[in-house]
């Protein structure tokens, strides 16, 4: 489950006024069709990247070590990018972030064209710059993703009884990005690692650009991001049902994660086919996800949320395993697409119960802090890939899908218990059937 696919609209800490406010860049809002367009390019921008950086490393060098390197140096700026993000979007406003955002990681892209296109693809400088540029732009990419998150609240606020209507286009645009990026992705790698990062810098500066100008107007200063995360870790330890939640999310990221950090790897080394077709593969499983995300509101209306996240956490970890142990590409992707779409189901299960379970007052501190548990396993599966020969990837996967099982059956278990022990949680609504 990939942190495009399950990171959730991120709630700003309380602000507490000043006596003497400090004047700071607020966002002039975009019209809807603006915002769309602004979200599209940058979020496609960044799945590109997510994609494409591991392949060409492994395309370059042919080495599994720093194919996870480039994995987990990606992610791991992300989780800090996360934890003071927020912050930072309240206090100098989402408008400057996001052109901040997107106008470095347009130097960054432009400023490595040349050293894809004159050094040796396995010279030890390309590699470095590859290895740099995913860890600038991944926290790159976390602070425009913030700052978007924050733009459509403030347009959904504005668009009153119709603000349904614009979260539904932020999270299509989302999911859209997560089907074409990485089929994109590889189509760009045919024409070389400068072809792909003269597309991503042309999007990026297309979203730092087109974005309005930040206006001045007075915002009193925002709380300290160190403050938030103390409170929020504070409200976890009280909840123990969140902390079996997060631990549940927490063990599906991973296992999603070892499959993604992976697979550029298995299609080259065991399937022996071109890594554009990792492209493919992750395509299509965003294409199931997207699917099933839109269908399952449909089955938690009839059969509840416990029996609907219990059913798909079973089959994310059968795929997980069959996947690790498939002898054919067909089946392989088939089995990647079903993983995919299972956890698109869970997600929505687990989100909503997260919803309910966070306090009002704490809601924001406690999501940021969960956020980040449940995306460090992201960078940790990078690393074990970086770690493992290719030849033991496949039973380390298996071997985290049984795990992946067993604690998905604790988290869902210990959900059903809070569910019996509070029946007004919306795991205990009785089914529709109509």
């Amino acid at each position: 489950m990939t942190p495009s696919a399950m990171a959730p609209e991120e709630a700003t800490v309380p602000l507490r006024p000043t006596s003497a406010p400090a004047v700071a860049l607020t966002p002039s809002p975009p019209s809807l069709a603006r915002a769309n367009i602004l979200r599209g390019g940058d979020a496609l921008a960044t799945v590109i990247l997510t994609y494409a950086l591991p392949l060409l490393v492994l395309t370059s060098t042919g080495s599994t070590m720093l194919t996870g390197l480039v994995f987990a140096a990606e992610w791991i700026p992300r989780l800090g990018a996360l934890a003071g993000g927020g912050a930072l979007v309240d206090r100098y406003g989402a408008a400057r972030v996001f052109r901040t955002a997107n106008a470095g990681r347009t130097l960054l892209t432009a400023l490595a064209i040349p050293a894809l296109s004159t050094l040796p693809p396995d010279n030890a400088a390309a590699i470095a710059a590859v290895v740099l540029l995913g860890a600038a732009c991944g926290g790159l990419a976390e602070l425009s993703f913030l700052s978007a998150e924050t733009t459509g609240a403030d347009l959904s606020r504005r668009a009153g009884p119709h603000a349904h209507r614009v979260q539904a286009w932020q999270m299509g645009i989302d999911q859209g990005a997560m089907l074409a990026g990485p089929l994109l992705g590889g189509l760009l790698l045919l024409g070389g690692g400068g072809t792909m990062l003269a597309v991503v810098a042309a999007l990026s500066a297309t979203a730092a650009l087109l974005h309005p100008a930040p206006t001045p107007r007075p915002q009193p200063a925002a709380t300290a991001a160190t403050a938030g995360l103390r409170t929020g870790w504070r409200t976890l330890r009280t909840l123990p049902a969140l902390g079996v939640l997060v631990a549940g999310l927490a063990a599906s990221n991973f296992a999603s994660g070892l499959l993604q950090a992976s697979a550029p790897i298995t299609v080259t080394h065991t399937f022996a086919r071109h890594p554009a077709t990792v492209g493919v593969i992750w395509s299509a499983a965003a294409a199931a996800m997207l699917a099933a995300t839109a269908l399952c509101r449909r089955l938690i209306d009839r059969f509840s949320l416990w029996p609907v996240g219990a059913t798909a956490a079973a089959l994310a970890s059968a795929a997980c395993l069959a996947a690790a142990l498939a002898p054919t590409l067909p089946l392989y992707t088939t089995l990647v697409a079903l993983l995919m779409a299972a956890e698109g189901v869970m997600g929505v299960v687990l989100r909503t119960m997260r919803a309910h379970l966070i306090p009002a007052h704490a809601f924001g501190s406690t999501l940021s802090v969960t956020v980040l548990l449940t995306m460090a396993p992201m960078p940790a599966a990078g690393l074990l890939v970086a770690a493992a020969p290719a030849h033991m990837l496949p039973a380390l996967v298996a071997c985290c899908a049984l795990l992946q099982a067993a604690a998905l059956a604790w988290c869902f278990a210990g959900l059903r218990r809070h569910t019996l022990s509070a029946p007004h949680t919306p795991l205990s609504k009785e089914p529709t059937h109509s």
